[in-house]
């Protein structure tokens, strides 16, 4: 399945069949020429369900300022299934796949969504041709082929990989347990090829996982075993450490375990992985939720040492903020504060900008990560929190629950979009009273740092039909959904 699984097969629904289309302009050589293409013009957005008795939706937000429907959603597509919980979602198809090998380069394009289902473990595939603004489901991945095929349930994350769509999962066929991990996807009729890992060593939660293309490694993090996260957080699975705290890295081509650095077992949930886009570097970001001693979050640095080995340092911290009582949720009250909850993080194209999410207090903020050893905070904004409940300014009276969560940046880094829902039952733990559903726009000043709400851009529970919101596409895509290769 690894190297040898190029292969021919029919194009049973368009994708990589177009024949005499030249490739996609949405397939970048390098940064640079990523950053200086078109601006985004659409936002592709999942809303989910809590209650499961409506299906889930993919959305599309007009994105375009000079557009009379700018900030609006102006596409919708129902799942044909109820009980998903769209989550994290991705392209069939991106800028790496001028470096892969056994795709036909003539038709492959950035067409199909791939929307995986985090409760229902089924993965919907919607097609974006011809119209963007309306989106069609065109075949559904479902779970029984999942757990057959791969030995894999609750799909989370997914990436345009090597040998075909890489599919992170955090359990196991079975259900409720472990050990999750990656599931590949075949390129072309996205039937279940397998489970990735020939060797898992110690591996055994599952979260992320990314690439360094040129140094043919695989990172992946960890969260927990579906047992673990589907009904809350686990208080005392929590203090006893037993979430995620390590960050794993793999032979690429081989599907071998490598090594197993610790973050620190205080640093509970490692999550999002976001390695340099320069495709000579080897190092990257990820952020840790919370820490057991001081409720604080983190973000920590990797890197390839002289030897060939990995190594992880922490690079930021951010504290916990003193509240009052009335103003917490019962989980968070014996602590008289609010974690920060550090839940996504978005590192800038040109690699110079890192964006990182306090769900928890409601900010957003900005560093600066020319070095990446030294991070230096530029920009701050907030919005919502579990305390201060912001409102957005261009609804003063509406005090917003969750906080930025989700975060996507433009090729070019001047816009950072997010939204508010985490994941069902924790948003229903942290924010009691209703999460609701919230996107908003945040420009971002590329040379100085700095960082101001967009006044003129905000959606809220109306605008996506009461359900809530999660991550975010951008048409031709982003800072979080490509990687790069020099190959010519």
């Amino acid at each position: 399945m690894h190297s040898q699984h190029h292969h021919d097969h029919d194009h049973d629904h368009g994708a990589g069949s177009a024949g005499t289309e030249p490739p996609d302009p949405t397939f970048y050589r390098s940064p640079a020429e990523a950053a200086a293409a078109p601006r985004e013009k659409l936002a592709y957005v999942v809303a989910f369900d809590r209650a499961a008795g409506r299906p889930d939706a993919l959305t599309v937000v007009d994105l375009d300022p000079a557009s009379e429907s700018y900030g609006t959603v102006v596409g919708w597509a129902d799942m044909p299934t109820t009980g998903d919980e769209l989550h994290h979602f991705g392209w069939n198809a991106c800028s790496s796949a001028l470096m892969h090998e056994g795709h036909d380069m003539e038709g492959l394009a950035r067409r199909y969504l791939l929307l995986p289902g985090l409760r229902s473990s089924n993965v919907h595939v919607a097609d974006t041709h011809p119209d963007p603004r309306n989106p069609r489901v065109v075949k559904t991945i479902t779970a029984g082929e999942l757990a057959r095929k791969a030995g894999y349930s609750r799909p989370h994350t997914l990436h345009c990989g090597p040998d075909g769509i890489y599919l992170s999962c955090l359990g196991t066929a079975e259900g409720d347990g472990g050990p999750g991990g990656i599931a590949v996807l075949d390129h072309d009729t996205f039937d279940v090829v397998g489970r990735w890992e020939t060797d898992r060593g110690p591996q055994h939660l599952s979260y992320d996982a990314w690439w360094h293309l040129m140094q043919n490694t695989l990172v992946t993090s960890e969260w927990g075993t579906p047992a673990m996260v589907e009904n809350g957080l686990v208080p005392e699975q929590l203090l006893n450490q037993e979430y995620g705290h390590a960050v794993h890295f793999w032979d690429l081509a081989e599907g071998k375990h490598l090594q197993r650095v610790e973050c620190g077992p205080e640093h509970q949930m490692v999550l999002e992985l976001r390695p340099a886009h320069d495709p000579a570097a080897s190092w990257g970001f990820v952020d840790s939720v919370v820490s057991t001693e001081d409720l604080s979050a983190a973000v920590f640095r990797w890197w390839r040492e002289e030897d060939g080995t990995w190594a992880v340092e922490k690079v930021i911290s951010i504290p916990a903020e003193p509240a009052a009582e009335e103003d917490l949720p019962p989980a968070l009250r014996p602590f008289g504060a609010v974690p920060p909850l550090v839940t996504d993080i978005s590192l800038s194209v040109d690699d110079r900008w890192l964006y990182v999410s306090c769900w928890g207090t409601g900010e957003l903020k900005q560093y600066d990560v020319s070095d990446p050893a030294r991070p230096r905070e530029t920009g701050s904004v907030r919005l919502g929190g579990v305390a201060g409940r912001v409102p957005h300014p261009s609804a003063p009276g509406q005090r917003l629950a969750g906080g930025p969560q989700m975060v996507e940046t433009s090729r070019d880094g001047a816009r950072v979009y997010v939204t508010n829902s985490l994941y069902g039952a924790w948003d229903d733990q942290f924010y009691p009273h209703g999460v609701g559903a919230w996107m908003a726009k945040i420009d971002a000043d590329t040379e100085r740092g700095g960082l101001s709400i967009d006044e003129d851009f905000f959606l809220s529970g109306d605008d996506f039909r009461g359900l809530r919101v999660h991550q975010i596409r951008l048409q031709g895509g982003d800072a979080s959904s490509d990687s790069y290769c020099f190959r010519s």
